[in-house]
């Protein structure tokens, strides 16, 4: 059979369920291919992948077509036998390991689709079943909330190998012990925490003067900072910004309205990701500058 995969998204990361899917079929003895709208009666069929909602929805060509993903249906799954395989790394060329040790949260987060999608934490797969290098990037939402998470994370310190959980981890469950074993992994990547609201300030505070107590290396911690409400974002970026902590903002995202994010959640993100000005040029002296037309600095190159 010919295979066709379709990353609706087109971004720079990876659609980590076309590479199990491309894995699976390498296995039946299928040939894999992206799908290309010229060559499309050629196809037996059609693997298309959307993971967000706001992003269009193409007309796809073909003997059979199979959509999925969360911008389709969040409680869509891979068959048990594709999900918990070995991802087809040559797909995308990488050179690292890509996969989740845990899936779902222990978190009701308003905000946050994982809830709805994966339900409350638990066990997915062990760290060798998916490791083919020496440095992985892990996609968990909660790992530090699972007995089985942390006892990856210490065969992770066994094996010796670099990681990066992407997502971010858990601040209010970083404790002296918990820093003490974050110390121990040899980071890919500095360490990501999260503080979405200003309840998690205090927490984050706690945990980045543990880790460092430590020396967890890199030693210049990366926070996400979801925007929602600016005003209040902006108060959690000046703290974080005081910690001497590298910031990323993401806009609040409405998935279940397909809402865009505001101008005032971008302007906002946009001055604390562009990094020369962040370091240069305080919020009060940027807002004024910003164009309404164009959404963009007047008054300062953005690069």
């Amino acid at each position: 059979m010919k295979i066709a995969l379709h990353d609706v998204d087109k971004t720079k990361y990876p659609n980590l369920a076309l590479m199990k899917i491309s894995a699976w079929h390498k296995k039946e003895g299928d040939k894999i291919t992206w799908y290309d709208p010229l060559l499309s009666h050629q196809y037996d069929a059609v693997y298309s992948s959307k993971v967000f909602t706001f992003t269009k929805t193409e007309k796809l060509f073909g003997k059979h077509i199979i959509r999925g993903g969360t911008g389709i249906d969040i409680h869509a799954r891979l068959r048990n036998i594709i999900e918990h395989g070995c991802p087809d790394y040559d797909l995308y060329n990488l050179d690292y390991s890509l996969g989740f040790l845990t899936r779902g949260c222990i978190r009701q987060c308003s905000f946050c689709i994982v809830p709805k999608k994966e339900g409350y934490i638990k066990p997915h797969q062990d760290i060798e079943q998916f490791l083919r290098h020496d440095k992985a990037v892990l996609m968990d939402n909660n790992v530090l909330a699972c007995d089985y998470g942390i006892e990856q994370i210490e065969k992770i310190i066994k094996l010796g190998i670099k990681v990066d959980f992407n997502q971010g981890l858990d601040a209010r469950l970083i404790d002296n012990s918990m820093a003490k074993l974050l110390s121990k992994v040899k980071w890919l990547s500095p360490i990501r925490l999260a503080c979405d609201s200003q309840k998690q300030m205090d927490p984050t505070q706690k945990a980045v003067t543990l880790l460092r107590w430590h020396n967890a290396t890199p030693r210049r911690y990366f926070i996400y900072v979801l925007i929602k409400d600016p005003k209040e974002a902006l108060e959690r970026i000046k703290f974080l910004k005081g910690l001497d902590l590298d910031c990323h903002a993401q806009p609040f995202i409405d998935f279940e309205n397909s809402r865009p994010p505001t101008r005032d959640q971008k302007n906002l993100a946009r001055w604390v990701n562009h990094k020369a000005i962040f370091k240069s040029v305080p919020w009060g002296e940027y807002e004024p500058c910003l164009s309404p037309a164009r959404g963009k600095s007047a008054c300062y190159a953005t690069g």
